[in-house]
């Protein structure tokens, strides 16, 4: 019986899982690819970790998934319906913070969205996500640690996680972006 099992086994395919190493700096192309499974100075988190912060309130949730661009060249009159983003709810949208290199607006836009988020106090708990293999939240998360907050958890399998365990989700609009100079 122990043998017809071992060999069954032995036969299953096996999955290997890419784990990137961290980068010097922040990740600039492909960022939908496998990410590292640390993030120096912060808290890899899993699913039920990230779900039993939420529970809790123990962090506030930083969403960094892109906000689709409108498309440049739509014909006159095309109405356009931005995609809804399903996100875990409570969580404050901070799109387009993620990318390997941000503009000052665009770094300014984050730290105040963090500073709202905390309160103004780094020390308060931050748990940034985006989608599973998403570049976007590592780079977020370490860009958050160079702030200098002290608690920072990343949660690499973000929304896609999330609704895989079946936790609840509900539409979110982006924090308001400041005005262009």
């Amino acid at each position: 019986m122990i043998r017809t099992v071992a060999f069954a086994l032995a036969l299953m395919p096996v999955s290997v899982v890419a784990d990137a190493p961290e980068p010097e700096g922040f990740r600039e192309d492909a960022y939908r690819a496998p990410v590292p499974s640390t993030l120096a100075g912060g808290t890899v988190v899993s699913s039920e970790e990230a779900h039993a912060l939420w529970s809790a309130r123990g962090a506030a949730f930083i969403d960094v998934l892109p906000r689709a661009p409108k498309p440049d060249k739509l014909p006159e009159g095309t109405i356009w319906h931005e995609k809804p983003r399903l996100s875990i709810p409570g969580a404050l949208w901070l799109p387009n913070v993620g990318y390997g290199q941000i503009a000052e607006l665009t770094d300014a836009y984050f730290r105040a969205g963090l500073s709202k988020a905390t309160d103004g106090d780094r020390s308060n708990p931050i748990l940034i996500f985006c989608l599973d293999e998403c570049w976007m939240s590592w780079n977020a998360a370490k860009r958050a640690l160079q702030y200098g907050y002290s608690t920072v958890y990343w949660y690499p399998e973000g929304t896609d996680g999330w609704e895989f365990m079946d936790y609840p989700l509900e539409e979110l609009s982006p924090e308001p972006e400041p005005p262009r100079p």
